[in-house]
């Protein structure tokens, strides 16, 4: 099972991760959120609120209640090999 490792912001709406199965990828929010919608999504909107992620049993989340799992993560992640 994929778990996020480590994550950082690295521009508006970007994240970086580092992934259990070795590989690192961007994570391109503001693209995942312009194809959703949703009372949890919305509030990821706001830069400052979406900054607030945090890792929790290897998923992405925000206080809200919002995760979205490793599994998602990594599916829509740009994906390479870690260093």
């Amino acid at each position: 099972m994929i778990k996020v490792l480590n994550v950082r912001q690295i521009a508006a709406f970007k994240l970086e991760l580092d992934f259990s199965d070795h590989t690192q990828g961007v994570f391109d929010a503001a693209t995942y959120l312009a194809s959703r919608t949703g009372p949890l999504l919305d509030k990821l909107r706001d830069e400052t609120y979406f900054s607030r992620f945090f890792i929790d049993a290897g998923a992405l989340c925000w206080p809200n209640g919002l995760e979205i799992s490793p599994a998602k993560v990594h599916e829509l992640a740009n994906l390479h090999a870690a260093a």
